[in-house]
């Protein structure tokens, strides 16, 4: 005899089997679908039923409320951008390679590595992958599945009466969950939106990494200008101690003028070799972060040359569009949106069709013949009527984190618009700030020669050119540390206007820009 397929069921459902005539279930549910501009009346025969679905399915229904990008607090220009302009504009933030305007070869090789070999951001590109490999897993479930069977056995026995078998089954079963109310593609708009809010953040984690480097770069190249300073001051101590032992040795000054000498040129010299140690932290970090053993990494000292830039920033509502992090956590408040649709859909009867056919014969040739195959084809559908409040609370939770995404969102945009306020600050003030250090740089070495000269003719004693040393190498110290700051101030107003990242790099397809689909429930 022909077999039956068997249909799964966890509700009211409808069978059709070829094998039989007669008999027939219905579905009655008394309720009304709404989709599409279009409505329809469930009634009690099947035929309705199935029309009732399959407009549905066709009409585009899903529910939940349609994405609208949150506002964001905004203003229209930067407080600390008014009244100031560059002299020499740079356009290094609209670049990819945004570290060049820096022009600085060794600095350009190591950043271009980062993007190679740093770990961190293999991390985030594979997190990138598996973001993406989760849209094609929720997209996978619009469409129907589809299993084959095949088998083949034989029995017998030595007994009387025992005759020998070889029954031989072949056959398929396909099934389909009609997305009705759009729960499906919202999970898939959920996962369109988290990988790209994945995607944000690989873009996120690079621009990370490239001013990291570039301000361990930076303070590298600082050291080893505070070295040479430092290493200058050495020879001059030297030399001033030479001139105190000779005027020691003529009679002219005590021996503390020696002893004092001598104090100063120690310190100095274990000064000098604490950079040494501070510079190899540094090199050890910018390789770690090229991602390469610090083994394989020697940096050799140059002379410090890098020129500061000014960059120009951009209206505020642009820095929208610039920064991968904005970015992240807008797309995040899109997912989240898209899950509200998730659990309300878990308010409506699911449905799913179901189709069977095959062969079954003792005679492998008679297999595919028309009187032993079997077919079969139904529909399920299943509606819970009580989860005492669990689908409530899921709804509840999922607006809820909408509204903490949306909060995020607000929150991220706050602190991008202060650390760009910030940046620009720093980069006005220590612009001013580097003339009256070159000033006193000036001032201070003309101050450090002459009381030698003086101490040397014996009209000042030896505390008069020891304050003086001290106070030119402070000096010097103080308008190094002010030119690197500008410099590391630069990288980082590059860093918070979003480097040459825009939002035009995210994966395109996104629903949220995608034209709206009619929604079952306002927001």
């Amino acid at each position: 005899m022909p077999r039956r397929g068997v249909l799964p069921s966890r509700g009211h459902h409808l069978e059709a089997r070829g094998s039989q005539r007669g008999g027939r279930r219905e579905a009655n549910f008394g309720a009304r679908l709404a989709c599409g501009g279009m409505t329809k009346e469930w009634g009690n025969a099947s035929n309705r039923l199935a029309l009732a679905i399959m407009a549905g399915a066709l009409s585009g229904c899903v529910v939940g409320p349609n994405y609208q990008r949150p506002s964001a607090p905004m203003a229209t220009a930067y407080k600390e951008a008014i009244g100031w302009s560059p002299a020499h504009p740079s356009d290094a933030a609209d670049r990819q390679d945004w570290w060049t305007v820096f022009n600085d070869p060794v600095l350009n090789d190591l950043e271009q590595q980062v993007q190679v070999s740093n770990q961190n951001l293999k991390a985030a590109e594979a997190a990138f992958r598996q973001a993406e490999a989760l849209v094609s897993e929720q997209r996978a479930a619009l469409f129907p599945t589809l299993s084959v069977t095949g088998s083949a056995s034989k029995a017998g026995g030595g007994g009387a009466g025992m005759v020998g078998s070889s029954p031989y089954e072949i056959g398929a079963e396909a099934s389909w969950a009609p997305d009705v109310w759009g729960g499906v593609r919202r999970a898939v708009e959920a996962a369109k939106d988290s990988a790209q809010a994945s995607d944000a953040d690989l873009a996120n984690a690079r621009l990370s990494a490239q001013t990291s480097l570039a301000l361990d770069y930076i303070l590298l190249r600082q050291l080893d200008e505070e070295k040479r300073l430092q290493d200058a001051t050495v020879a001059a101590y030297q030399r001033t101690l030479m001139v105190t032992q000779n005027r020691y040795d003529a009679g002219a000054v005590s021996v503390s003028d020696v002893l004092a000498a001598r104090t100063q040129l120690a310190s100095s010299q274990g000064d000098d070799t604490d950079l040494a140690q501070q510079r190899a932290k540094f090199e050890h970090a910018v390789a770690l972060l090229a991602g390469r053993p610090p083994s394989t990494l020697t940096l050799a000292p140059i002379a410090w040359v890098m020129p500061t830039p000014d960059i120009p920033p951009e209206i505020p509502s642009g820095l929208l569009q610039r920064r991968p992090d904005i970015a992240a956590a807008e797309r995040r408040a899109a997912a989240a949106n898209a899950q509200i649709g998730v659990a309300v859909a878990a308010y409506f009867p699911t449905v799913t069709l179901v189709g069977q056919g095959g062969g079954a014969s003792s005679q492998l040739g008679r297999l595919f013949s028309a009187s032993t195959s079997f077919w079969s084809i139904g529909a399920a559908a299943a509606e819970t009527v009580f989860d005492a409040g669990a689908r409530s609370a899921k709804v509840k939770q999922n607006r809820a984190a909408y509204a903490q995404a949306v909060a995020n969102y607000r929150q991220t945009v706050l602190t991008a618009f202060g650390q760009v306020e910030d940046a620009l600050a720093a980069q006005r003030v220590l612009g001013v700030e580097q003339t009256p250090r070159d000033a006193a740089v000036a001032a201070a070495t003309r101050n450090e020669r002459v009381s030698l000269n003086q101490y040397q003719a014996g009209q000042v004693d030896y505390t008069t050119v020891v304050v003086a040393q001290v106070a030119a190498l402070s000096a010097r110290n103080t308008a190094l540390q002010n030119q690197a700051s500008r410099l590391a101030n630069a990288v980082t107003l590059i860093n918070a206007l979003g480097g040459g990242w825009t939002t035009d790099g995210r994966p395109r397809g996104s629903v949220a820009a995608a034209a709206p689909v009619q929604s079952l429930e306002s927001e």
